[in-house]
């Protein structure tokens, strides 16, 4: 059943691509948009939309090198368009209507973001994550787990899995929950073992829960509306695209029996498919408890946070009548801070979350900007002349595998859903009878999954490829492996039961 044999190289990736000198990386997006501007324009699509889309593409590019903040990317990307909008935003025909002020609309459009509320619950549920940092909730719901269930090396797996899954629905940022909660915890586990990284004792027990908490994290950031933060992008984007509202017990209900499935079944497959060497031992255990004991008791802040998430997630699930989800998100910040959950200090301190709450903000208005100046509409014409003769069944699951396997081509899931979801929602509005709720959730629901693929494509990924337990060779082939399972429980469950639930 082992599909990597034990000998495989343990050393990271060698010959791994050097990071390029910032200049390069700087001037990488702005060579894009200038060389995509200087093209002529594809037959049927104005030469303002164009000029557009070139902003566009090398604010993407942006977010792929990262040669600054993805939140700085995106407000020069903003700024750009303002600046030059009587030439890439507005129509020779808006400009010549009397009274028009190309300043104030130019200005309009590039706040837009900041108003969304889907942009502040995302900033909402990063303050959630914050609060189980400085309480050390996240921290103590992990070593609990580990301590009852960490005798066993395959038990241990499902421990770190469902630490993941009780920490998703309050962190937007799988990189702070995985990355900044469960990594820390399971990094001190294989050393118990004497499972070293950059080594061949790394398949002791270190390589296996690396694994099962990377491809954890990918199936409870697909699970829960808030559990990723892209996620939240995307609703906004389908939303605006194809006028489809899904709510978060919507987004829960229809990847649940899937979602379950797989998180059940990662820790198993894993043990299967990249055994440990290591199969139990009373070390960890022993380890956890004695964390726990240096911890003391669960503290008045830790309490109070648990209850105040709590009722954030029960106004998720069942307040949608009278509360906005965002407002519901910011009434329970007021109270962590009344509560003294947290600091004001705390909160401003968190650079992740600010920076997050421009970056989204500027990126909305961008991906708005594509179906504005008629850009989405005129691609999404072209390609769905190839679409032609499929059936709408057929279509959807077509287009979603495109959207899933494109994502090799993408460093950030957030890059992937702006540039990729508004063009394949505008190719799906397009087929007859193709049901668009369906189609949208179905796209939006890979978005976590499909982090499984790469060793950069999700913001976790790094972390454990970094780690030395995971060698590249191992992580490609497990990813494609994973990936190919991932995504064909979701079409074979999650397309039936969602057709079933309507």
């Amino acid at each position: 059943m082992t599909i990597l044999s034990r000998g495989a190289p343990t050393h990271l990736l060698a010959d791994k691509a050097p990071k390029h000198p910032f200049p390069w990386r700087a001037l990488l997006p702005v060579a894009v948009a200038a060389l995509i501007a200087l093209l002529p324009a594809p037959g049927g699509l104005p030469q303002y939309a164009w000029y557009y889309f070139a902003i566009f593409a090398g604010v993407i590019v942006g977010l792929m090198v990262e040669p600054l903040p993805g939140g700085a990317i995106g407000l020069i990307g903003v700024v750009a368009v303002a600046i030059l909008a009587p030439y890439v935003l507005f129509a020779p025909a808006e400009l010549a209507k009397p009274g028009f002020k190309v300043a104030s609309a130019s200005l309009t459009w590039a706040l837009s973001g900041f108003s969304n509320a889907t942009v502040w619950l995302i900033f909402g549920a990063f303050m959630f994550a914050l609060g189980y940092e400085v309480t050390g909730l996240g921290r103590r719901i992990a070593l609990m787990l580990v301590k009852v269930m960490g005798r066993r090396t395959l038990t241990l797996g499902y421990a770190v899995a469902f630490a993941d899954a009780l920490l998703a629905p309050f962190t937007p940022s799988n990189t702070a929950r995985s990355g900044g909660t469960v990594y820390p915890v399971i990094r001190n586990l294989p050393g118990l073992y004497d499972s070293k990284p950059n080594d061949p004792s790394a398949r002791r027990i270190g390589s296996y829960l690396m694994w099962v908490a990377i491809a954890a994290t990918c199936v409870t950031s697909s699970m829960f509306l808030t559990a990723l933060a892209p996620n939240l992008l995307a609703l906004e984007l389908v939303k605006k695209t194809a006028n489809v509202d899904i709510t978060w017990m919507q987004w829960f209900m229809a990847f649940a029996p899937v979602g379950i499935l797989l998180l059940l079944a990662v820790p198993l497959l894993t043990y299967l498919l990249y055994p440990p060497e290591v199969k139990q031992g009373d070390e960890v255990p022993k380890w956890a408890a004695e964390e726990l004991r240096k911890m003391g008791g669960p503290s008045g802040r830790e309490i109070t946070l648990a209850v105040l998430v709590l009722i954030a997630l029960a106004l998720w699930i069942f307040g949608g009548e009278f509360i906005n989800a965002t407002t519901a998100a910011l009434l329970v910040i007021a109270f962590m801070l009344m509560t003294r959950v947290v600091s004001w200090d705390d909160m401003m301190a968190n650079k992740a979350a600010w920076n997050t709450l421009a970056w989204f903000a500027t990126l909305v208005a961008l991906a708005e900007g594509l179906s504005r100046v008629g850009f989405v509409k005129w691609f999404a014409g072209n390609v769905a002349e190839g679409m032609v003769g499929y059936s709408p069944w057929m279509a959807m699951v077509v287009l979603v595998l495109v959207f899933y396997f494109s994502h090799y081509l993408f460093a950030s899931i957030t890059a992937h859903v702006t540039a990729m979801l508004p063009v394949m929602l505008a190719v799906g509005a397009t087929i007859p009878g193709l049901d668009m709720p369906q189609f949208a959730l179905l796209l939006c629901l890979t978005l976590g999954i499909m982090g499984m693929l790469t060793p950069y494509a999700t913001g976790p990924s790094p972390v454990y490829y970094g780690s030395g337990y995971l060698p590249a060779r191992d992580y490609w082939v497990l990813g494609a492996v994973f990936g190919l399972i991932f995504i064909a429980a979701f079409l074979l469950i999650g397309m039936p039961w969602m057709a079933m639930i309507r």
